[in-house]
């Protein structure tokens, strides 16, 4: 089950590796390659946790296995994104050219087409709440959901909301809408159920946010450790990792007496840029989701097409700020992400993998 979990990641991961579309398809002399945007949400604080605003993208350094990368496009909070690239210029002067673009036999790059490079996203952030809905919710499961009810109502330039909960099983409540009172009737009409499997919803929910682009984030409330789940937690963090997928976690007194699950929820979350919350009672619920909220309202949002790089396995990613002035402030982002290596084999033993589950 685990090397299942692997090849959906890696299925998720590098959807734009193998051939073209169209008449591309059937010419064997081109290859196809679509190089990977990577896509980083940056929290600046300064040491009593303010949020700094105000920075442009030559206040950011990007440093990926100690290469110096060149930002692509930029975003502070809520604000429509920028290009940075001209995707107009003669081939070889920014790795953005090689988005879309088709190699002829010797490897030659054709001049850059503009209509065929990715379109920016929109401004706003598509938000993923995953509910624990197990049997260790018993106690404080109306105090729960009034908390997600709060939070939802108050997500101002998000641009879309899904509500999911599990319990053994995941339950998509609600699709990714703009429908606020679609999220709310799922959030209202969740039940206490069976026994928790975190990791392996947590690992699902991370699969449906990958494939959106721009600021994406999954709030996740918790109230007890993992004791059904098949998947380990650090392949689910490694996921969102290479997707640029936000985790916050947000726990009860409960599962912050579990040492394990307490450790793995802040790993997990820190990895993933974002932050744990561990609630005495249902204030600090609140106060929690208010955090959040405020969090992914100042992120920055940098993106750059990656120089270069042999190394074909983790590529470990350095943020820092630029200047003298900026240097007392603190950066969290994510640390990395993986490539993918043999896309065609993960696609087959993913199909293989499926229908014998559907045989079962």
């Amino acid at each position: 089950m685990t090397k299942k979990y692997l090849l959906i990641s890696w299925l998720i991961l590098f959807p734009f590796y193998g051939s073209g579309s169209g008449s591309g398809q059937n010419d064997s002399s081109h290859i196809r390659v679509d190089v990977v945007l990577v896509q980083l949400n940056v929290a600046v604080t300064d040491g009593k946790g303010n949020y700094i605003s105000g920075l442009g993208p030559e206040d950011f350094s990007v440093i990926e296995d100690k290469i110096p990368e060149k930002i692509a496009t930029f975003e502070e909070g809520n604000e429509p994104p920028r290009n940075l690239i001209d995707l107009r210029l003669p081939t070889g002067q920014s790795q953005a050219h090689h988005i879309g673009k088709t190699l002829a036999p010797n490897g030659s790059m054709p001049a850059a087409d503009p209509a065929k490079a990715p379109a920016l996203w929109s401004a706003g952030t598509n938000v993923f709440i995953l509910f624990d809905t197990s049997n260790y919710m018993y106690r404080g499961f109306v105090f729960a959901q009034d908390s997600i009810a709060d939070f939802v109502r108050s997500l101002e330039g998000v641009s879309k909301i899904a509500f999911y909960s599990y319990s053994r099983d995941l339950s998509r409540a609600a699709a990714l809408t703009s429908d606020r009172s679609q999220v709310l009737r799922g959030v209202r009409n969740t039940v206490a159920g069976d026994d928790a499997a975190l990791y392996n919803c947590l690992l699902l929910t991370v699969k449906d946010a990958a494939q959106l682009k721009g600021k994406k984030a999954i709030v996740v409330f918790s109230n007890g450790p993992d004791n059904a789940s098949l998947v380990p937690p650090e392949d689910v963090a490694e996921l969102a990792q290479s997707t640029g997928t936000i985790i916050y976690m947000i726990s009860t007194q409960q599962a912050e007496a579990e040492p394990v699950s307490t450790a793995v929820f802040e790993r997990m979350s820190k990895a993933t840029g974002g932050r744990a919350y561990f609630a005495k009672d249902w204030r600090d619920e609140k106060r929690a989701f208010t955090s959040i909220r405020d969090d992914l309202a100042h992120l920055y949002t940098l993106s750059y097409y990656p120089t270069p790089n042999p190394n074909r396995g983790w590529r470990t990613i350095t943020v820092k700020l630029v200047g003298k002035d900026l240097q007392k402030y603190h950066v969290r982002t994510r640390d990395g992400y993986r490539l993918l290596q043999q896309p065609q084999l993960a696609v087959q033993a993913l199909s293989s993998s499926e229908s014998n589950s559907a045989s079962q």
